[in-house]
Parts: structure tokens; sequence; C-alpha cells
């Protein structure tokens, strides 16, 4: 009994500079999803999934996120990230200008969740916007994931869900956990970039370009 005990905290003092060594940190905070930085991998993980280093999300909210590392539990805060050697990581501004295209408005090629797309700006758009049959391409399953709603149309009403995507990046602007809503039928025809990526950075018109900027 006493070896038994005796190489299991062995093994322990063993593994505990493996785990010490690995930095976890909520970078971001959404209602039932965080955005972990583990040893430099960032990623948006919801609750009950498992991220970089099989850190698990165990709860989360504006306040901070409840993580299971290593199989224990700990309260986390939402806090900076830091560069080797303990300086504040200070990153440089993403800019990316859009020329205005075509019918006058702006295009501009991105991603959801990994996947390619073409958006159109709309600032009119309280948040990204598709119609069922680009979701089904992107490989959203929004019936499941999705919470039903009903949305104003230029044509009148019609079923939609909402959905958060885990990220939409255009040019070298990215932005995790986005409200998005997926249309039931074909409108829009355009995946629409509207206000649920555009207020999370900075942009503006100037002579007939969209300058568009990373917040931090």
């Amino acid at each position: 009994m006493f070896c038994r005990s005796l190489i299991t905290v062995l093994a322990c003092m063993l593994a505990w500079p493996a785990l010490a060594a690995s930095q976890v940190q909520v970078v971001g905070l959404f209602p039932g999803a965080a955005v972990l930085n583990v040893d430099g991998q960032r990623k948006l993980v919801r609750v009950g999934q498992s991220g970089p280093g099989g850190v698990q999300v165990v709860s989360a909210d504006s306040k901070g996120a409840v993580l299971r590392v290593a199989g224990v539990e700990r309260h986390y805060s939402l806090s900076r990230e830091y560069a080797p050697g303990g300086f504040s990581a200070a990153p440089e501004k993403q800019r990316l200008s859009i020329a205005r295209g075509l019918g006058g408005h702006y295009w501009i090629a991105g991603s959801i969740n990994g996947q390619t797309v073409q958006f159109m700006v709309d600032t009119g758009a309280t948040a990204v916007a598709m119609n069922e049959g680009q979701a089904q391409r992107l490989g959203i399953d929004y019936r499941v994931v999705g919470q039903p709603m009903v949305v104003s149309t230029a044509s009148g009403t019609a079923n939609a869900w909402r959905v958060k995507f885990d990220r939409v990046k255009i040019g070298s602007l990215e932005v995790l956990g986005v409200d998005g809503v997926v249309v039931q039928g074909s409108a829009p025809t355009e995946v629409l970039l509207g206000m649920s990526f555009l207020s999370r950075v900075s942009w503006r018109e100037e002579q007939g370009m969209l300058v568009l900027e990373s917040k931090f």
C-alpha cells in the first residue's frame, strides 16, 4: 500500500511541471462561451466543449469562466495576453481598405469558420446574414444549433435562425464569436457582413474606400 501511494505521489510530482508550464488565459467572454489562449493557441470554446490542450469550459458569462484544466476546476477572469518574458504583447493594428464595387456596394472575400465566403458589406444589417442554401454549403447546422426567430425582409417576414459563428475573417481582420442569422429561402442572395462584425472593428469611408481597422 505504501509503495502504491509513493508511486502515485511521484507520478503527480512528475506530471506537475508539464501542467504548470501550460499558460491558460481567458481573452474573451460571451454568454455560454469563452475565448481561450493556451500556450499561444487561441480558440472560441463553448460550454461543455474542450479547447487547446484539452482545457474544458465548464461555465462562462460576462464576469468570467470556470475551466477544467487537467481535471481541476478553477474560475478565470478576463485577462490580457502576455508575450514570453512577461511583457505585455501590444498587437499591431490590422488595417484593410475596400474599394466600392458593383452596384455601389463594398465586396470582400473572407471566411466563416474557415470556409471561404464572398461578403457584401451591409451596415443596415444587424448581423452577418445568409440564406439557408449558403449556410448548408458552409456546413452550418442551423436547425440544430440555432434559435428560431422571425426577420423582416424586403419581401415581408421570413423564418430564420439565430446562430453564433466561431470566427469571421476578412483579410487580416478576424473577429471571434460573431452573431449571425440564417434566413429560410433564397434571400439574402449575398452573404451580408453586418454590424455584429462591423461593430467589433473600426470603420469609415474615405474617398470611395471603406477602411476597416482592428480596435486593439
